[in-house]
């Protein structure tokens, strides 16, 4: 029987760690694309924020096209004649004139600054005929305006200057 002889066996320890152990950290390019990534959201961010008036004056029309909503169901089912008035120039706020004293739909704008005019007219009627006329408010807060209109059949809703919901 021949006995063969094996290779030594590494030590555990040795005094230079190989290579392949070495710790990496981050190169510098690697760093700057990170950093141009995060320069590249924040600048779409930025981009993306909405005017706060812009966002003011369309919660403001959403907000008074659902009270005009609410207020024209009111009219039919009590078979009342309802007008909506803004106020007068300089004034703040709004009002509805022929609703009974029960009923009492908010009168004041959520944000100062905004103004509403009637096109064509000094009001809004709101009922009591199913059928009421088309009917435009504009709204305007600073240099922004926001239209909202009726055919008169339906509902109320913010429209384009065109006249397409």
């Amino acid at each position: 029987m021949t006995f063969r002889r094996l290779p030594p066996i590494p030590p555990m320890c040795s005094a230079t760690p190989p290579r392949a152990a070495a710790v990496r950290g981050f190169t510098m390019i690697e760093l700057l694309v990170v950093v141009v990534i995060f320069a590249i959201g924040a600048a779409v961010t930025s981009l993306a924020l909405r005017d706060p008036a812009a966002t003011h004056l369309d919660e403001e029309a959403v907000r008074l096209a659902a009270i005009l909503e609410a207020a024209r169901a009111d009219a039919r089912a009590a078979g009342l004649q309802v007008l909506w008035m803004p106020a007068p120039a300089g004034g703040d706020g709004f009002q509805f004139v022929g609703l009974p004293p029960a009923t009492t739909p908010p009168t004041n704008w959520l944000s100062e600054g905004v103004h509403a005019e009637v096109v064509g007219a000094r009001s809004v009627v709101l009922g009591p005929e199913p059928m009421i006329g088309p009917q435009r408010i504009v709204l305007r807060l600073d240099d922004r305006q926001v239209v909202i209109a009726t055919d008169g059949l339906g509902p109320f809703a913010i429209v384009d200057d065109a006249g397409t919901h």
